[in-house]
């Protein structure tokens, strides 16, 4: 926080663009930003070392190439993150086949209806769209998503799929146009680089109750703090991702009919891969995290696949790790 005051005092500069890997501390960027000390804050999507080919590529373009610097204001340069691979409908198939799996083939309308039910059924679905994702963040290329107002869902995901400490918090993928409405926010967050307070009229248990009771930290987490408790951290916050139709039509296009279908303009959104992978890229990919865990969809392009219709799993990631 010293450090960015000190930028904008030296340099009179009211826009602040953070990278490395100091720029994946959301906590950090949110509290420059509600600072004021600058009029905007963006935080490169791919922050860390691999993002840094970014610069080192706009260096040469405009230094050495002498090519013109394009500013588009509102809109995203970057479209969205999603810069990886993507993989047709066809190869998809092919090797779903070549692995024996089982399942159906979809137009987007009948997708959007299955998996929007099957996310109001409780149910822990992979989702894999499009292109991957450029940086470490699931932006609903390639996520695991949930219903975020399911009370246990957050435990779930975290011991049947992540394995990992049942406290940790998830991730919400919001409507852009519905994010004031549900956090208190400044500016919109498509890189789920910062993180906001959940509005006061979403609020189910205030703070002094919760301090109140005589409880360990970790049971602490298990109380529903919002209308939305699985993405709700115990101090209120979470990491929000803004959605909008011009990066990811799809994506807004299922969170939109979740909200048809429930009032609730959100998704629970997290990483496709499970603790110590790398996130899933190819459709074999998908399809391995999917059969060794304890995902319940699998949705790759236009294809579904139930768990149940599958044949017993080759891979129990289980067997590798203790569950608290």
């Amino acid at each position: 926080m010293l450090i960015a005051k000190n930028i904008s005092k030296e340099t009179g500069e009211k826009n602040l663009c953070l990278a490395g890997g100091v720029a994946l501390n959301c906590v950090a960027n949110s509290a420059i930003l509600r600072s004021k000390t600058f009029d905007n804050v963006w935080v490169q999507p791919a922050a860390g070392d691999a993002g840094g080919a970014v610069g080192a590529a706009l260096a040469i373009w405009h230094l050495y190439y002498n090519k013109e610097r394009k500013v588009y204001p509102k809109s995203c340069a970057m479209n969205g993150s999603y810069l990886g691979p993507k993989f047709s409908n066809d190869k998809i198939e092919s090797e779903l086949n070549t692995c024996g799996a089982v399942f159906k083939k979809l137009n987007n309308d009948e997708l959007i209806e299955k998996v929007s039910s099957a996310l109001i059924e409780q149910k822990a679905i992979g989702w894999m769209q499009g292109r991957m994702e450029f940086g470490p963040r699931a932006l609903g290329g390639r996520s695991i998503i949930a219903d975020p107002r399911s009370n246990i869902m957050q435990k779930q995901l975290n011991l049947k799929i992540k394995y990992r400490e049942s406290f940790r918090p998830f991730a919400p993928s919001i409507l852009e146009e519905d994010f004031k409405e549900w956090f208190d926010c400044d500016s919109d967050s498509p890189f789920m680089s910062f993180v906001f307070e959940v509005k006061k009229n979403k609020i189910l248990k205030n703070k002094e109750e919760i301090k109140d009771r005589n409880l360990y930290e970790i049971n602490k987490s298990n109380i529903p703090l919002s209308t939305i408790p699985a993405v709700t951290h115990i101090d209120y916050t979470a990491r929000v991702q803004t959605v909008n139709s011009n990066t990811n039509l799809l994506y807004h296009a299922l969170i939109s009919k979740f909200k048809k279908k429930t009032g609730c303009p959100l998704i629970i959104n997290t990483s496709f891969n499970i603790r110590g992978e790398p996130i899933v890229c190819s459709p074999q990919d998908a399809l391995r995290c999917f059969m060794g865990t304890e995902l319940d969809v699998l949705v790759i392009e236009n294809y579904l696949l139930l768990k149940k219709d599958q044949k017993k799993a080759n891979n129990d990631y289980k067997k590798n790790y203790l569950i608290d």
